[in-house]
């Protein structure tokens, strides 16, 4: 019988396996998957057990474990299809022009997301954005979200102050994401469910949400309410830890009013540098042309061990963001002193004698390949005196540490498959590979897309959640292009079709 999305399988029937630390005897051979009841319970060659139930046919196509991303702003990821991209704007005169162009939203503010400033050949000022767009506020968001540029409508609406640049960044620049991010529940709902549609037609099971808000009650609500495309772990920021431990939240806890266990509370979540595209990623070397100018820590080191002692006592993990190489020694240095476990967010640029710690402190570098590929030209110009290792995913993984892929998104779209070509090949759009010596092997970047990561991977055997995908390419062996056209015939959350190709 043929089966459709949102029914339950029971069988997946003529498949090749593709999925990490193998253990069955099949190889490349077509088998039959047997599920019940959410989880995995035989795998056969083809027809040697009965196919009782719904059964999808594989066609000879490659299941794979589901996939996660592991950093995603859920709700401002969502709202970005609704805003103006920016990622092809070459200079701040065009990026304001583009915004000047751009029709006024219900409310009256215009909103453009994903410029790119660092490498732009003039300098962004209010007048520049003014003169473009005039009396209506506008506000344009970096790719980064740590940093915004507002014309002086925009400023005066939101009764901020800003030098003649008109560029928020860091603190303010969140500030104003939070404002324009929170809308009305039910819209950001209806966007939120648009987004995870798609994201499951990626073969997302699951993802780490990191909005900057009470999360709880968002993920109560909507799964209330009928959502049910995937599984979620949602951070806690240091404004609310207090109220998480007074409420008792502790990490892997199912999400209190909740109608179902897909929701679960994730970590406490702290930034403690800024980025690269804005200039405040802390650094032990300072920036080009300003000596002045390490970055930013926005968090001191003793705050960040009580904050994470606070969270390890009260049973939260932790992930801490770190760009910076300065910023992750510290992050390092926390997790020594506090014994918290979790991950370390980005952990973009590292210092040589840092990447044995990831391993030894049982640290995850939470990282996005994607973010390398993106960057590669600012790395190569703005971190080019800096001695510490850029995106060293090679030399985590070589030293232990458990490696969890995700997009940041909006930073990155959310493509698991983009995430696996960007470790793998290390380049884009035919670009020659940009440190390849830094690439993994294909199965360690398929691992570090589920949901354990590349030390603890999901597998596909008998007792396994059956969350799954099922691909028209072998994962393991495709290029660069391939991967990023992956075709996903069904993604299954505990045999449940959340995505039918």
């Amino acid at each position: 019988m043929s089966v459709a999305a949102g029914e339950t399988v029971d069988v997946v029937t003529d498949v090749r396996l593709a999925a990490p630390e193998r253990m069955d005897p099949f190889g490349d051979e077509p088998v039959d998957v047997h599920l019940a009841e959410g989880v995995i319970v035989d795998i056969a060659p083809p027809g040697a057990l009965p196919r009782r139930g719904a059964v999808l046919d594989g066609a000879g196509a490659w299941l794979a474990p589901g996939l996660w991303d592991h950093h995603v702003h859920v709700v401002q990821w969502a709202l970005a299809a609704q805003r103006t991209p920016l990622g092809d704007a070459t200079s701040a005169a065009q990026a304001a022009a583009v915004m000047g162009a751009a029709a006024a939203r219900p409310d009256g503010r215009r909103i453009g997301t994903g410029f790119r400033d660092a490498l732009w050949p003039d300098r962004p000022t209010v007048a520049m954005l003014d003169a473009a767009t005039g009396d209506v506020p506008t506000y344009l968001i970096n790719a980064d979200v740590h940093s915004v540029w507002l014309n002086s409508a925009a400023l005066r609406r939101e009764s901020m102050t800003a030098d003649d640049s008109g560029m928020l960044r860091e603190a303010p620049a969140f500030e104003i994401s939070r404002r324009l991010n929170a809308v009305a529940p039910a819209d950001a709902d209806a966007a939120v469910a648009v987004m995870t549609r798609a994201a499951a037609a990626k073969g997302i099971v699951g993802l780490v949400d990191l909005d900057m808000a009470w999360n709880e009650e968002a993920w109560a609500r909507r799964i209330g309410a009928g959502f049910d495309t995937l599984r979620v772990e949602f951070g806690i920021y240091p404004d609310h830890l207090d109220r998480a431990i007074a409420e008792g939240l502790q990490t892997g806890d199912v999400a209190r009013g909740a109608a179902s266990d897909l929701a679960r509370v994730g970590a406490l979540k702290v930034i403690t540098d800024g980025s690269l595209g804005t200039r405040t990623a802390a650094c032990s070397h300072h920036y080009p042309g300003d000596p002045s100018n390490h970055g930013l820590l926005t968090v001191d080191p003793a705050m960040l061990v009580d904050l994470m002692t606070a969270a390890t006592g009260a049973g939260l993990a932790c992930a801490i963001h770190a760009i910076g190489d300065l910023a992750n020694t510290n992050a390092l240095d926390a997790f020594a002193a506090t014994g918290a476990w979790g991950s370390i967010e980005h952990a973009q640029l590292v210092a040589h004698a840092d990447i044995p710690r990831f391993g030894r402190l049982g640290v995850s570098a939470s990282v996005q390949p994607e973010h390398a590929i993106d960057d590669r030209d600012l790395t190569d110009t703005i971190w080019a005196e800096q001695t510490a290792q850029p995106y060293p995913l090679r030399a985590l993984a070589d030293t232990g540490a458990n490696l969890l892929f995700g997009s940041d998104a909006p930073v990155s779209d959310l493509d698991p498959w983009a995430a696996i070509a960007a470790a793998v090949h290390r380049t884009r759009g035919g670009r020659p590979a940009w440190q390849p010596q830094q690439g993994v092997d294909p199965e360690t970047a398929l691992a570090a897309s589920t949901h354990g990561g590349s030390e603890r991977p999901a597998r596909i055997e008998p007792g396994r959640l059956a969350d799954l995908v099922l691909c028209g390419r072998d994962p393991l062996t495709a290029g660069d292009a391939d991967l990023r056209t992956m075709p996903v015939a069904a993604t299954l959350l505990g045999g449940r079709l959340t995505h039918v190709g």
